[in-house]
């Protein structure tokens, strides 16, 4: 009886990656805040920020089965908390989920982390002292040193969708000898309630999407397509990288700016 899980599964991404990996596992786990309600998946309610609620989790998947995937889309944008919070689910509640599914690998199991186009964004900024900060997120004084840099909740979110590319990396290393792999994933501009959201009260984003060569938002289906791919036996040789899915923005940036 293997099992899939899927975080942030009651709705956006999360919700259309559920249904992208029915059929990849005997038992399909769907994970939120609050307990989704799905028809085919047993409903778990996690915060994932929380570590005695993330091990009951990973304790509740291994009395399920071997660990076939992991998607983790569960996150907020900056508009939906301060900056300590936007860390805590992003990027410190990513890692104890690494850490707390880290003996449950076997052969064949398969993550991919949700990180974001923002990390691109943000990545030209970071500076070797944050890189070190980032290598341990679950540190007593991770949060407070990441505040001190900046408590902005924008800055935030491009710090912890940064963390999250590098925490995938880490565990594809670890994860690797077991017969397991480790990606990230960052969408673009996607048509979700969060997206929409973030499209309404952040001015920039307008010109992320002119500067969309596709000019349109992503679907969520596509983010989960993607998704379905990079678990899939499909992918059995691709493991330690991030997969840029933002319909050419970052591309339309760059062509954007050198033209001046």
């Amino acid at each position: 009886m293997t099992v899939a899980v899927v975080t942030g599964a009651g709705s956006g991404m999360g919700r259309a990656s559920v249904d992208a990996l029915r059929g990849l596992a005997d038992v399909l786990v769907a994970v939120d805040l609050r307990e989704p309600d799905i028809e085919g998946t047993v409903g778990v309610a996690c915060d994932v920020a929380d570590p005695v609620a993330v091990q009951a989790l990973a304790d509740r998947v291994r009395e399920l089965g071997p660990l076939r995937a992991l998607v983790h889309a569960a996150g907020i944008s900056p508009t939906m908390g301060d900056g300590r919070r936007v860390l805590e689910v992003d990027l410190v509640g990513t890692q104890l989920l690494l850490d707390a599914f880290d003996d449950l690998v076997v052969e064949g199991t398969a993550a991919v982390l949700f990180s974001s186009s923002a990390a691109y964004q943000f990545a030209p900024f970071v500076t070797p002292e944050w890189e070190a900060l980032l290598r341990d997120p679950l540190a007593p004084d991770f949060l407070d040193q990441a505040l001190a840099i900046s408590d902005d909740s924008g800055f935030a979110y491009g710090f912890a969708k940064i963390g999250v590319v590098r925490a995938a990396a880490r565990a594809s290393v670890r994860w690797g000898p077991r017969g397991g792999r480790v990606n990230s994933l960052a969408p673009g501009l996607i048509d979700t309630p969060m997206g929409r959201q973030e499209f309404a009260q952040q001015p920039v984003m307008k010109d992320m999407l002119e500067q969309t060569p596709l000019g349109r938002f992503g679907a969520p289906e596509e983010i989960a397509a993607t998704v379905a791919f990079l678990v899939s036996d499909a992918a059995s040789f691709i493991s330690g990288i991030d997969v840029l899915v933002d319909g050419g923005q970052l591309q339309g940036a760059t062509a954007a700016a050198a033209a001046g």
